[in-house]
C-alpha cells in the first residue's frame, strides 16, 4: 500500500505571482507645458481650434500634473507627440517656448517701450502693481500668452488697437477686465489672457491708433 504524503509534501504547485504595481504616472514639466502650449497655440493660428476651444485646452495644460493629462490636449492634432525630441530651431530664431517673467512682491514693475515679447508671459503681482505695455513691443510669436496673477495688488496691460485679445480671468473679492477684441488684420498677434484676481485687479486696455510691430522686426531692446 503506498503512503499517502503529508499535504504539506504532496502539494508543490506554485504560489500565484504578484502582480507588479503600477508605475507611478510621469510628472510634467514646465517644458512639458509650454511645448503643449505652443502646440495649441499654433493649432489656433491655423484655424485647426476655435477661441473657445483653445483658451479651454490651454486652461488644462497648465492645471495639468501629469504627461498623461497632457497628451489627450493634443492627440487630434497634427503634431500629437509632444514629448518627442523638439525640432532645432532656425539660427538666430528666439525659442517659442521661451517665457519671461514680470515680477512685482511689495513694490511696483514695469515693461514699457520698445521690448520683445516672446510666446509666454508671466505677471505677477503681490502687494504690488505691474504695468505692462505692449503698444511698442515686438511679437515674436503669432499667438502669445499672458499668464496673469494679482493678489492684493493690481496689473494694468495695454496692448494695440490691431491685436486681438481673447481668454478669460477669474476676479475673487476683485476684479478682472479685460474684453475680447478681434483685429480686422488676420495677420496680427493674437494675445491670449488669462488668469486670478485675488483681493486685486487686472485691467487690459486697448490703445487706439498704436498698431503692433513687424513680427520680423530687429530687436531694438
Amino acid at each position: 500500500m503506498t503512503e499517502q504524503r503529508s499535504g504539506e509534501e504532496g502539494d508543490r504547485r506554485p504560489a500565484p505571482a504578484e502582480t507588479p504595481a503600477a508605475a507611478p504616472a510621469m510628472r510634467a514639466s514646465d517644458a512639458d507645458r509650454d511645448r503643449v502650449a505652443e502646440i495649441l497655440r499654433e493649432a489656433l493660428a491655423e484655424g485647426r481650434l476655435d477661441a473657445e476651444e483653445h483658451a479651454e485646452r490651454i486652461d488644462a495644460v497648465y492645471r495639468a500634473r501629469t504627461r498623461a493629462e497632457l497628451e489627450p490636449l493634443v492627440r487630434d492634432l497634427p503634431v500629437g507627440q509632444p514629448f518627442g525630441p523638439p525640432p532645432p530651431a532656425p539660427a538666430g530664431a528666439t525659442p517659442s517656448g521661451a517665457t519671461r517673467n514680470v515680477v512685482a512682491v511689495l513694490g511696483g514693475a514695469e515693461r514699457r517701450g520698445r521690448w520683445r515679447v516672446s510666446g509666454r508671459v508671466n505677471v505677477v503681482a503681490f502687494l504690488g502693481g505691474v504695468e505692462l505695455d505692449l503698444t511698442q513691443a515686438f511679437f515674436d510669436q503669432r499667438v502669445v500668452t499672458l499668464n496673469v496673477t494679482a493678489v492684493l495688488g493690481g496689473v494694468e496691460i495695454k496692448v494695440p488697437g490691431n491685436v486681438t485679445v481673447r481668454g478669460s480671468g477669474t476676479g475673487i473679492l476683485g476684479g478682472f477686465s479685460m474684453g475680447g477684441h478681434e483685429s480686422s488684420d488676420p495677420n496680427a498677434p493674437v494675445l491670449v489672457i488669462q488668469g486670478l484676481a485675488l483681493l486685486g485687479g487686472v485691467e487690459v486696455k486697448r490703445v487706439s491708433g498704436e498698431q503692433v510691430h513687424d513680427l520680423r522686426a530687429p530687436d531694438r531692446d
